[in-house]
C-alpha cells in the first residue's frame, strides 16, 4: 500500500471510528432501536432497577407540579358497575391567574405572558426517554393472579392514582345481545375464563377473536430477549391487558409514529367500545378500519414501530384472512354502555333528564360548540381535528417530551364517556371539569362558571 493510500484509509477508519462513538454518544440521530445490546442484561436490570425510585420521584414531582391528585368522588356520579366518577377541575393555574381571566386573555398573551397551565401541556410518558407500554398496579395482580402473568416492569411504574383511571374490571355490553347486559359477570376477561364466559352466546368465529385478543405476545418491553424490561423471559401482552375488557384501564404507551424519542406523545389506551359506528382508529394515525388498526398493533405498535427490532423479539404475524377478521368481528359487536336517559337519536328525553343536563345540552349544541366536532347519536364525527393548543405555549422541553404540536386528532366518541378518564389522546385532562375549562380556553369559548357545569352534566348522562 503506497503511503497515500494508507493516509487516506487512516483518515477513512477515523470517520468511521468518530461516527461510531458519536452514535453511541447519541448526538447522530436514528430511527432504529439497537439490535444488538452490548450491556449484560444482568447488569442493565441492576442499573435501571436502581434507577427506578428517581425515575418515579421526579414523575411524581411533575404531576404534583401540574394537578391536584386528590380523592374527590362525586356523591352522586357513578361509572356502569359503580366506581364514583371524580369531580371538580384538577389542572394547577400558574402564579396569579384565574379562570376567568385567561378565558379574557388572546392565545397570544397567553403565550407571551406564559400563564398557559403546566396541566393543559402534553403530558409525558412515566419516563419519556425509556417510553413502552406500563399498566396500573391492579391490571398487573389480577393478571398475575389468574395467569401466573406479571407485567411488572424492574425500570418504572405507572405514575396516575388508581382513583381518576376506569373502573375495573369494565363491563362488556354486545350489540348482538343487549338482553343479556353485562356479559362479562363482573370479570376480567382473560386466557383462563374467556371460553366459559363466551361459549353459548358467541359463533365460532367470535369465540377464536376473543381468544386472539387475551393471547400474550411478544412486545417490546414483554419478550424473551434481553432487550426487555422484566425480570424474567416474558410471554408478552396481549389486546386486552390495555383494552382490558374491550374497554381501557388508561394504561399507556409511547405512540411510534414519530422520531426523535422526545417528540413521541404519550397515548392513553382508547376504549372499543362503539368500534361499530367508528370510521377512523387510532388517536392520531386516522386508519380506515378496525382490521387496519388490529393488524397495525402487532406488526408495529407492539414494537415502537421497528420492524427491525420486532424480527428479533418476536413478532406474531396475524392473518388478515382469518386471525384479523375474528378479532375484528368480535371488536365490533362491542357496545356503549346503557344510557337510560338518552332517546334513540341520542339526545336527552325531557322527562327523565334534569334541568341542568338541559341546559347542558343547549350549551352543547349552541354556544359551546361542542356538536360541532361531537354530534349526537354517538358525539363523534368521524373525522380528525387540529386544535393547535401550540398557540398558547413556547415549545419546551417536559420531563424529558418535547412540549411542541399535537398535530390532528380523532374526534373520539362521547357516549358513555363517564367511564374513560382521563380524557384526550395522551390523558392530561384527569376529569370531566378539565376537559370543560380546556375547551373553553382553547376555543375562545367565554363560558361562564354555571355553564361548565352545566355541560359537565350532560356529559355524564351520555
Amino acid at each position: 500500500m503506497t503511503f497515500s493510500r494508507k493516509i487516506f484509509w487512516l483518515v477513512g477508519m477515523a470517520g468511521v471510528i468518530t461516527g461510531l462513538l458519536l452514535a453511541q454518544n447519541g448526538k447522530i440521530p436514528s430511527s432504529y432501536s439497537p439490535v444488538v445490546i452490548q450491556e449484560p442484561f444482568a447488569s442493565v436490570m441492576k442499573r435501571m432497577s436502581a434507577a427506578k425510585a428517581g425515575v418515579m420521584q421526579r414523575q411524581a414531582a411533575h404531576l404534583q407540579a401540574r394537578y391536584d391528585l386528590g380523592d374527590r368522588p362525586s356523591p352522586s356520579a357513578k361509572m356502569t358497575r359503580g366506581k364514583p366518577v371524580q369531580i371538580g377541575v384538577r389542572v394547577k393555574l400558574r402564579s396569579n391567574a384565574t379562570w376567568d381571566k385567561l378565558a379574557q386573555m388572546t392565545p397570544e398573551q397567553i403565550h407571551a405572558q406564559d400563564v398557559f397551565p403546566l396541566g393543559f401541556l402534553p403530558l409525558p410518558h412515566a419516563n419519556h426517554p425509556e417510553g413502552g407500554m406500563i399498566f396500573p398496579k391492579f391490571v398487573i395482580e389480577e393478571i398475575k393472579k389468574q395467569e401466573g402473568r406479571d407485567l411488572t416492569r424492574f425500570d418504572l411504574d405507572f405514575d396516575l392514582p388508581d382513583h381518576v383511571l376506569p373502573e375495573f374490571p369494565p363491563a362488556i355490553f354486545l350489540t348482538t345481545r343487549p338482553d343479556l347486559g353485562d356479559v362479562s359477570k363482573g370479570k376480567l376477561v382473560t386466557i383462563d375464563n374467556f371460553y366459559e364466559l363466551f361459549n353459548g352466546t358467541l359463533n365460532p368465529k367470535q369465540i377464536e377473536g376473543v381468544r386472539l385478543l387475551v393471547t400474550p405476545f411478544a412486545q417490546q418491553q414483554f419478550n424473551q430477549t434481553e432487550d426487555r424490561r422484566t425480570e424474567r423471559p416474558h410471554r408478552g401482552a396481549a389486546c386486552f391487558d390495555c383494552h382490558v375488557n374491550g374497554h381501557t384501564n388508561g394504561a399507556s404507551h409511547l405512540a411510534g409514529d414519530a422520531r426523535s424519542q422526545e417528540f413521541r406523545h404519550r397515548i392513553e389506551t382508547p376504549s372499543l367500545r362503539g368500534v361499530n359506528i367508528q370510521q377512523l382508529f387510532g388517536s392520531q394515525r386516522a386508519m380506515k378500519s378496525v382490521e387496519d388498526f388490529t393488524e397495525f398493533e402487532q406488526r408495529a405498535a407492539y414494537f415502537d414501530g421497528d420492524p427491525v427490532i420486532a424480527t428479533k423479539k418476536g413478532v406474531n404475524l396475524l392473518d388478515r384472512g382469518s386471525q384479523v377478521h375474528f378479532m375484528a368481528e368480535f371488536q365490533a359487536m362491542l357496545d356503549f354502555p346503557p344510557a337510560p336517559k338518552l332517546a334513540v337519536d341520542g339526545t336527552l328525553r325531557p322527562k327523565r333528564a334534569s334541568a341542568a343536563e338541559l341546559r347542558g345540552q343547549a350549551l352543547f349544541v349552541g354556544k359551546a360548540k361542542c356538536a360541532t366536532c361531537h354530534p349526537a347519536p354517538y358525539y363523534t364525527d368521524n373525522t380528525m381535528h387540529n386544535l393547535r393548543v401550540e398557540r398558547f405555549f413556547k415549545p419546551q422541553l417536559v420531563n424529558g417530551m418535547m412540549a411542541s404540536s399535537d398535530g390532528p386528532i380523532k374526534t373520539f366518541p362521547l357516549r358513555g364517556i363517564k367511564d374513560s378518564p382521563p380524557y384526550l389522546h395522551d390523558g392530561r385532562l384527569l376529569t370531566l371539569d378539565d376537559t370543560v375549562e380546556f375547551f373553553n380556553l382553547i376555543l375562545e369559548l367565554g363560558l361562564k362558571p354555571e355553564e361548565k357545569a352545566d355541560l359537565v352534566a350532560f356529559m355524564l348522562a351520555l
